[in-house]
């Protein structure tokens, strides 16, 4: 007690703002119910495993710490499951994980000797009973983080469109019931059209249930933003489901009252009948059936040991996690965060608070994946108290690394499903920052190539746009099918179902088959760009572009770019299996650079040239917005900042920038291509790779949305064939440096997959399937296996790892 005293200067009690971490060691993955427990240092608030907080006590000289230790307690088999409320896990009212209920016991202990006084006690300075009885009652750091991400991803937001909705008086009266579509004989998942009363069926689901698009389509056909779902109104109109097309999002509608009495719904008799959008979500992941995604429900081999832990699902996080066991799967991320970098060195060069650092997580992350620590089957007990092994791989969740890396990026700190692509590139962005200056550390370069872009023109003389990238992004050439007479007489048979009005049945379904080479060919083929500015003949032309690689990576990564848009702007994935091998061989599509005897083409662009190419507005756009009752300049501005992509698009413009300081100002001073785009929003998109004038281009068409400005170049892969490129790059430009990146022969062994499932990238479910000591496994979250029936054919992201490297 008298030690104890000495050190009461050392001892806090925490504030309101204090972040208290007791859930999780801030350098490994033991918690409370690890055999040593866990150690929170009571002047700092972090926690350590027994094996750690010497660490902690040797770097900061703290040595007061609070033991907290859980024991499992025993509870009845048959206890009632409670229904969850919220589409969250591990929180109140969120889906109930069966966990175990535990005991805990709490203790001070005094480093270096561990000398150990038991709490409560009343002998304890109340100083030191304060703080402990703080620290025991706060919310911990990692699970308010967590909550916090899960409230926000489930509150719906008040509807732009909400407030001025326009009503057509056309003698519609909606009856209380007996609803049905008015395109098809749909009777369920009807949804009214809040302009014109319109009642037509929603979206057709990716697996073939759901409605026939016909809500969405008049969407499409009129404007009309916003919808309420028959069968959820009821006197709680709250509980309504409104959805709002133009936002893409359930949302709040403050006037549906009047806006249901305007078509003579008298909402407080109607019953509910049908569920809201949210709740079937959260009933779809409540019977998620794994089995559509996890090698049609094949019973598979659990693998337990090092390399093989499985990542805990964080709520959406399947993304993160199917890309994080690919990348620790390269000899590049095990190298640097493993094998030459011990859990201690990282403690010892990170900041005071090593939660926040990024090379302290990395590390930690790794240790946890690779060395097999906490991959070890299960023991549990039964009645007759004999240990038996259970079949599953518990994981870690990775909280703290996910925490760190979407520090910079808000998106990944959500709930919310994310796209795998824009996590890996964002991922290998944060890595290369951390370890700037010094690229032998940096094992992002393992992954990074240069692009060249030949453009030739009939001048003779050529003009190159160079770029460096991660990835290699691949349109899919449907026309390349190689079964083109099964999918012409499947086309025959959909035909006649649909006529006769009956539905396929999934074993009838046959899609297109297009190899892998066909892709790969696709990109290095030839294309012509319509109206180039040729800077030697000083006119516009027709030029031919060509593309290649300056450089070929130790980690090839392939994007499918199964995400296109249709007309209207309507995201659609395609349904389409891409035939790969195992082993391929990218040499020809090395680029060669300037040839002898080829001259490049001039720099300079003449100023009136330049000037006659700024954006005009499209006028059928403008006089639409215009009809709505919009200011016409203001209408101007929304139409060139869109990039004249339709009405939708600038009327969103419109709305979140309604309130700009040069709103007002005339459009010849904020038309121009340079003065309208954030230039650090550019230069973000720089850093995942894509060329200055594409990337102005997609923020334009995405109001200035980084994340809408990714989904929009990967979604038109024609942007870069652009009659606005009128500029090409030349020797005296400055390029990339690809010159000290890895290099290496054109042949690549393919060793992992990222699938996915879902209509959209941010929906859905991925999974990784990695070739490891000789064999393929599957990663599915917290489950690994060994993988029965590999869907080689089904990926979004391959990763291929070159043969000489």
């Amino acid at each position: 007690m008298d030690l104890l005293r000495s050190n009461l200067s050392r001892v806090r009690i925490p504030e309101p703002t204090n972040r208290i971490y007791k859930q999780e060691c801030c350098v490994s993955f033991e918690t409370p119910r690890s055999e040593g427990g866990l150690f929170v240092d009571m002047t700092t608030f972090l926690a350590f495993g027994k094996d750690y907080v010497g660490w902690n006590y040797e770097k900061t000289g703290n040595p007061v710490y609070l033991h907290i230790k859980q024991t499992r307690k025993v509870v009845p088999e048959d206890r009632p499951l409670k229904k969850p409320t919220l589409l969250a896990i591990g929180v109140e009212g969120g889906f109930d994980n069966n966990e175990p209920e535990h005991e805990e016991n709490h203790n001070i202990v005094i480093l270096p000797d561990y000398v150990t006084l038991p709490f409560p006690s009343v002998e304890l300075p109340e100083k030191v009973r304060l703080a402990v009885d703080a620290i025991i009652m706060a919310e911990g750091a990692e699970r308010k983080e967590q909550l916090a991400a899960w409230i926000a991803a489930d509150k719906k937001q008040v509807s732009a469109y909400a407030m001025s909705l326009p009503q057509i008086d056309n003698g519609v009266v909606i009856p209380p019931s007996r609803w049905k579509c008015a395109k098809c004989d749909k009777k369920d998942n009807l949804w009214l059209n809040l302009t014109d009363g319109m009642i037509l069926c929603g979206r057709k689901n990716w697996d073939g249930t759901g409605g026939n698009n016909h809500a969405i389509e008049h969407y499409k056909e009129t404007s009309y933003p916003l919808a309420v779902k028959l069968g959820t109104i009821t006197a709680d109109l709250e509980a309504a489901d409104v959805f709002s097309y133009p936002e893409d999002d359930s949302v709040v509608d403050p006037l549906l009252a009047q806006h249901l009495a305007f078509f003579g719904i008298d909402f407080s008799a109607l019953q509910k009948t049908e569920m809201t959008t949210a709740e079937r979500e959260l009933d779809q992941n409540t019977n998620y059936d794994w089995n559509r995604i996890q090698e049609s429900g094949q019973d598979v081999e659990p693998i337990f040991g090092p390399g093989y832990t499985g990542l805990v699902n964080l709520g959406n996080s399947c993304y993160m996690a199917a890309t994080m066991q690919v990348v620790f799967s390269t000899r590049s991320f095990n190298s640097r965060f493993y094998i030459n970098q011990s859990l201690k060195m990282a403690f010892e060069m990170a900041p005071a608070d090593p939660t926040v650092d990024l090379n302290m997580q990395l590390t930690k992350l790794a240790h946890g994946m690779l060395s097999g620590k906490y991959s070890v089957p299960a023991l549990e007990n039964d009645d007759k108290a004999n240990a038996v092994t259970s079949t599953s791989n518990e994981g870690i969740p990775p909280r703290m690394f996910k925490a760190v890396i979407a520090a910079s990026h808000p998106e990944f700190s959500s709930m919310r499903q994310q796209d795998a692509l824009e996590f890996f590139l964002h991922f290998l962005d944060q890595v290369e920052r951390v370890n700037g200056g010094k690229p032998a550390l940096d094992p992002s370069r393992s992954f990074k190539f240069g692009i060249e872009e030949r453009i030739s023109c009939p001048s003779g003389k050529v003009g190159f746009n160079r770029r460096l990238d991660y990835i290699l992004s691949l349109n899919i050439p449907l026309h390349e099918a190689t079964n083109k007479e099964e999918l012409e007489a499947f086309g025959k048979l959909k035909a006649e179902k649909t006529s006769e009005g009956k539905d396929l049945s999934s074993d009838e379904i046959v899609r297109p088959r297009v190899p892998l080479e066909a892709c790969l060919a696709n990109f290095s083929a030839p294309e012509e760009i319509q109206d180039y500015y040729s800077t030697a003949l000083k006119a516009k032309t027709t030029a031919l572009k060509t593309a290649g690689l300056t450089s070929f990576p130790d980690y090839l990564v392939l994007h499918m770019r199964k995400f296109v848009l249709e007309e209207g702007w309507v995201p659609k994935k395609l349904d389409v299996y891409i035939d790969v091998p195992d082993i391929i061989d990218i040499s020809y599509m090395r680029s060669k650079g300037l040839q002898p005897g080829e001259e490049l083409l001039p720099d300079d662009v003449p100023e009136a040239e330049v000037e006659s190419n700024m954006p005009l507005a499209n006028e059928d756009i403008v006089s639409q917005l215009v009809s709505m009752g919009f200011n016409y300049l203001h209408c101007q501005k929304a139409a060139i900042n869109s990039s004249n992509a339709g009405v939708e698009e600038a009327m969103n413009w419109l709305l979140s920038h309604m309130d700009d300081p040069d709103i007002d100002a005339p459009v010849s001073q904020g038309a121009h291509g340079n003065e309208v785009v954030d230039q650090l929003k550019v230069d973000t998109l720089l850093s995942f790779g894509f060329q200055e004038e594409i990337a102005r281009k997609a923020l334009k068409a995405s109001g200035g949305d980084i994340e809408k400005a990714t989904d929009w170049i990967f979604n038109n892969p024609d942007a870069s064939v652009s009659s606005d490129m009128d500029t090409s790059t030349s020797s005296s430009k400055p390029t990339p440096d690809d010159t000290e990146l890895p290099d290496g022969g054109g042949k690549y062994k393919l060793f992992g997959i990222v699938s996915h499932m879902g209509t959209s990238t941010h929906c859905g479910h991925y999974v990784a399937h990695i070739l490891k000591d000789g064999r393929w496994a599957i990663f599915n979250d917290s489950k690994v296996a060994v993988s029965v029936n590999l869907p080689k054919d089904m990926g979004y992201l391959y990763f291929f790892e070159r043969l000489d490297s």
